[in-house]
């Protein structure tokens, strides 16, 4: 099982004498550039299932043949157009996934994002429930949990939404900020959530800041919570923390229609062809499909179907995640040890072993992040950006790296964070040195 902990350390590199800390760098080159002769050329730059983890799904390929009843549980012929907010069974597993009633869920295609992007679209031009239209207002603005998900940022950016950073604590954003945030500024219409095993840090909601975001009060009459519950089933642990529902949560103060969530298979099948779905009030939901039946005759129902056939339920899809636990713990405990091993004894950093999801956080020394990110791809490592978990791509003390383990094998992933480490002593000697 892996380390249910935060690391909070400090640097003990920062107490050695000059001449030490210059041999220590001496040496430090030496391994740098004994790696960098070996022309590696390893990707961690997102994160991606592994060839193993889509193997898995495989067979669901094969669970409609060519002879095969291709209706769904209704007698609706999947292969032709209708439904457009998905078939009864797929609403049913999705439902059970996102926390909703299956009147308060629709089915998409392939990606959460991409139905992310479309609400927010939604909004700027034709406003929601009746309210203006975003794109008539002087300025709008989302709050930004940081470090956080970055392709939530590049939607912001895209649209011209101003982004402002609220700092992540163990238990979820800031609550004080987001509460005094919303209740103040018409202007800021949402934030975005990953509560889950945030991306990258891990942290899972506690109960308290989840009651605490159904019972805002917010001054925009239009403000939605974007819950992108992307990790809800990606479980590391074997006694993960149940979330608390934020639907439910909603519903007993009356603000459900605050809310928007999110999931998908994009990391449970198959990342390019898995199955996305919303969850939001009903009157959310009808003014969504009225502007659905405009954009689209319905989204993909023989994948709808494939994906109910091959896990039958919520519970199926469960079970199918223990196989991908088996594949990925042994990645996060390649990482969490080496770093373990090469950086906690000199305490030139801090990271977080999660319970679940995709990632790794690591924070170096300040000022430092940008340069470990330089020297690994330099030596044919490719990381995240540095600065790309914060708004606009600007941590302003330089120093969170998002670790993505989950692509490469158990063996690359190992000469990968042996450089990475390499790459952390050469940044934090170099700063320490320059000082």
């Amino acid at each position: 099982m892996l380390i249910d902990e935060y690391w909070r350390v400090f640097m003990r590199l920062s107490s050695m004498q000059k001449s030490d800390l210059q041999a220590f760098k001496a040496e430090t080159q030496k391994q740098y550039a004994e790696f960098k002769a070996r022309g590696l050329k390893l990707d961690m730059s997102r994160g991606k299932p592994s060839a193993d983890q889509l193997d898995l799904s495989m067979p669901m390929l094969s669970v409609i043949g060519e002879s095969d009843n291709v209706n769904s549980e209704n007698g609706f012929d999947c292969r032709n157009y209708g439904l457009l907010d998905g078939i009864p069974e797929a609403k049913k597993m999705f439902a059970d996934m996102l926390g909703v009633a299956t009147d308060e869920v629709i089915v998409y295609g392939n990606s959460s994002l991409n139905i992310m992007y479309n609400m927010v679209s939604n909004a700027m031009t034709h406003g929601i429930l009746g309210n203006p239209a975003w794109c008539k207002i002087d300025k709008v603005k989302f709050l930004c949990p940081a470090p956080g998900y970055d392709r939530h940022f590049a939607i912001c950016e895209h649209f011209g939404i101003e982004m402002i950073t609220v700092p992540m604590f163990s238990t979820g954003p800031d609550m004080d900020m987001v509460e005094k945030l919303v209740a103040e500024d018409e202007a800021i219409k949402g934030i975005w959530c990953v509560p889950q095993y945030s991306n990258p840090d891990g942290v899972v909601y506690s109960d308290e800041t989840i009651k605490r975001f159904a019972n805002l009060k917010p001054k925009a009459k239009d403000f939605r919570i974007f819950w992108d519950n992307a990790y809800c089933i990606h479980h590391l642990s074997d006694t993960p923390r149940n979330l608390l529902n934020i639907m439910d949560e909603c519903k007993k103060v009356g603000t459900e229609d605050m809310v928007y969530i999110f999931c998908s298979t994009s990391k449970v099948s198959f990342s390019g062809a898995g199955v996305a779905a919303f969850g939001s009030s009903k009157a959310n939901i009808a003014s969504i499909l009225k502007s659905m039946s405009i954009s689209t005759i319905g989204y993909d129902k023989i994948n709808q179907l494939r994906h109910v056939r091959f896990y039958k339920d919520f519970e199926g899809m469960c079970k199918h995640m223990e196989k991908h636990k088996a594949i990925l713990v042994p990645k996060f405990k390649t990482v969490l040890n080496m770093l373990e091993k090469e950086i906690k004894p000199l305490e030139i950093g801090e990271w977080i072993a999660p319970e679940g999801g995709y990632f790794i956080s690591f924070n170096t020394m300040n000022g430092c992040a940008k340069r470990v990110v330089e020297l690994c791809k330099e030596a044919g490592v490719v990381l995240t950006p540095a600065g790309a978990t914060f708004p606009y791509g600007k941590d302003p003390d330089d120093r969170n790296i998002r670790i993505a383990p989950t692509y490469p094998p158990v063996e690359e992933l190992q000469v990968a964070m042996e450089l990475f480490c390499i790459c952390v002593k050469l940044a934090s000697a170099e700063k320490l040195l320059a000082e």
